[in-house]
C-alpha cells in the first residue's frame, strides 16, 4: 500500500463543480451540493483492484467524519451500469457517481498528471485543493491530512 502524496498547488476545482455526473439512480447531478464541506474525492474504477481494496476504509472514514462536515465521494471512471452492478456486490457508504472518461480529464485538472487510479483529492470547503494522493489510501493516512484542517475550524476537536 504505497501512496505518493502531493501537496496542493494551483489545481482548479471549477470543472469538478460544473460538470454533471450520473448518480446510481441515473440522475444527473453536479457536485456543487457539497461545496462548503471538506471533500475526500476518490477517482476509481470497478476494474481497479487497489480501488476496490481501499473502499471499506473510505466507507469507514465517510461514516465517522460525516458529522464533522467531511464527505467522501467516489467518482468512477466507468459507466453507470458497471458501477450499479459493482454497488450491488460491494456496497459502500458514500455517494458514487459515474464520470466515465470525462473523469480522467477532471482528475488531470486536479493534479493527476500520471493518469493513475486510484487517485484521491482532499478539497477544502472554499473549493481549494489541500492534498492529493496517487495510489491506494488508508483511513489513517486521510485522517492525518484532515486533522489539522478540522482543528483550524474547531480547535476543541481532536481526532
Amino acid at each position: 500500500m504505497s501512496s505518493q502524496v502531493q501537496a496542493a498547488s494551483s489545481q482548479s476545482t471549477q470543472a469538478l463543480y460544473t460538470t454533471h455526473f450520473s448518480d446510481l439512480n441515473g440522475h444527473q447531478q453536479t457536485l456543487t451540493q457539497y461545496k462548503g464541506k471538506f471533500i475526500v474525492l476518490n477517482f476509481w474504477a470497478t476494474w481497479c483492484e487497489p480501488c476496490r481494496e481501499e473502499m471499506p476504509e473510505l466507507s469507514a472514514l465517510h461514516e465517522s467524519y460525516l458529522s464533522k462536515n467531511v464527505v467522501v465521494l467516489g467518482l468512477a471512471i466507468d459507466d453507470l451500469t458497471a458501477i450499479a452492478e459493482f454497488q450491488k456486490q460491494t456496497p459502500v457508504k458514500y455517494p458514487l457517481f459515474a464520470a466515465d472518461m470525462q473523469g480522467m480529464e477532471i482528475a488531470t485538472n486536479l493534479g493527476n498528471n500520471k493518469g493513475v487510479l486510484p487517485y484521491t483529492v482532499i478539497i477544502k470547503p472554499d473549493g481549494s485543493v489541500h492534498r492529493t494522493y496517487f495510489g491506494r489510501v488508508s483511513k489513517a493516512l486521510l485522517e492525518q491530512s484532515l486533522a489539522p484542517l478540522l482543528k483550524k475550524i474547531n480547535p476543541a476537536s481532536t481526532q
